[in-house]
């Protein structure tokens, strides 16, 4: 796109946001502190380099498609994501799955995995200055084959569960001490029953004490952040989910743990962002997992669509920006995968930048004194400013390509890199 038309249309959008009493440079500052979470396991489709014969698939999780270019190694997968956001505005982090280690080859099961099989990852993100994000891998093991991990009611298998999560957090906090600021630690089990379970409760109540084991061990909240991850349903698990919404919310909230919220983790008419304001009260921050439920399937790009604006504006509503960590989570392998990147961080932006546009203050007094005419046509109206002329030039500042600019690099980075692949 056209630098001079850029911004001469982003001066005309400054002006249409002054008219409503919206700063958009303070907009802009706002939005570049919002630092989102990439998922590693969008390269590879979940595959992770567990080595030399890691049982891949099953325990709640799949990925459909078979586009070339997936990332079959460490340097694929940090050379994709290097090239993800030199195609982003702002700063990201990345969040790792455990099987992501550095395991030169060797097979090390998850409960024995220790710093040393990150210290790659940590220095890569330093020479970055990038933060990063774990997460303990639950699924995929001959240990998860039945459906059960730190629920399970055997207790050799729970013992390897625990284990495994200890350790994760030991890792995590690791990352997050070298590389100063805080590595939050999301724990998601895909635990559950294909058909109608009678004895959910002991499942439940294995989960809650196994936790109590897992969180036993104290680190510097500088250091780490915990996260606990719910879930309705999964593949394998569509009858009852151990770690449902309300085995966590209570969880989290008695222990002071994040609630990490996936917006395709509930069902299709539940509304995430309703949910946000209530968890606020209770627990000091909230991780948000932000994916695009398709029916039954919630593991889509996200897009900009009606709900990922309501997660941001109820959030910038709140004014919970610095109580809300924002992540990623989806896993799409019939596309090219660093445009599903893209894609998807770009419609998060461009959702709280939308939320950051919105006269918030007009908006609230309008409510708050009965004129609920007025409320209703300022939001309207607001939905056909100059959005994407803002966003053009935040890219702009930023050093990246605006506009539909960023097709024509993922193209090259295909068939020059991508396609070259085995």
């Amino acid at each position: 796109m056209n630098k001079k038309k850029i911004f001469q249309l982003y001066n005309c959008a400054k002006e249409e946001y002054a008219r409503v009493g919206v700063d958009t440079e303070t907009a802009l500052k706002k939005l570049d502190k919002i630092q989102i979470s990439l998922h590693c396991w969008q390269t590879d489709d979940v595959g992770g380099f567990e080595m030399p014969d890691a049982v891949l698939g099953g325990g709640g999780i799949q990925t459909t498609g078979n586009y070339p270019g997936k990332a079959c190694s460490i340097d694929h997968l940090r050379s994709d994501i290097e090239k993800v956001m030199s195609l982003l505005p702002g700063k990201q982090r990345l969040s790792l799955h455990a099987i992501y280690g550095d395991f030169n080859g060797k097979k090390v099961d998850r409960d024995q995995i220790e710093v040393k099989h990150f210290q790659s990852w940590i220095d890569w993100a330093k020479k970055l200055g990038i933060a990063l994000d774990f997460n303990p891998t639950c699924f995929s093991h001959p240990l998860a084959n039945d459906g059960y991990t730190l629920s399970s009611k055997n207790e050799k298998v729970r013992r390897f569960w625990i284990e495994h999560n200890r350790r994760c957090r030991t890792i995590a906090a690791e990352m997050g001490k070298q590389l100063g600021t805080p590595c939050i630690n999301n724990i998601w089990i895909p635990d559950g029953s294909k058909d109608v379970p009678v004895d959910r409760y002991t499942h439940r109540k294995l989960l809650m004490e196994s936790l109590d084991e897992i969180f036993r061990d104290e680190y510097p909240l500088k250091y780490l952040k915990d996260s606990v991850e719910c879930k309705l349903f999964g593949i394998g698990s569509e009858a009852m989910v151990v770690g449902s919404a309300e085995f966590y919310f209570g969880y989290g909230i008695k222990n002071r743990k994040l609630i990490t919220l996936d917006n395709g983790h509930f069902h299709p008419t539940e509304q995430v962002a309703d949910k946000i304001s209530s968890l606020l009260l209770y627990v000091d921050e909230l991780m948000l997992h932000l994916t695009r439920g398709v029916r039954w399937d919630s593991d889509h790009v996200v897009i900009f669509n009606d709900e990922i604006q309501s997660i941001a504006h109820e959030i910038v509503r709140c004014n919970a920006l610095e109580r809300v960590n924002v992540g990623l989570d989806y896993f799409d392998a019939s596309l090219n995968r660093i445009g599903a990147y893209v894609v998807g961080t770009r419609a998060a932006q461009l959702a709280f930048l939308n939320a950051l546009l919105e006269p918030v203050d007009e908006l609230r007094n309008h409510e708050e004194y009965g004129r609920f005419f007025e409320r209703l046509a300022l939001m309207e109206v607001m939905k056909t400013k100059p959005l994407g002329a803002v966003y053009d030039y935040y890219c702009l500042v930023n050093n990246v390509p605006a506009g539909e600019d960023y097709i024509d690099e993922i193209r090259r980075y295909e068939k020059d890199v991508l396609l070259k692949r085995k």
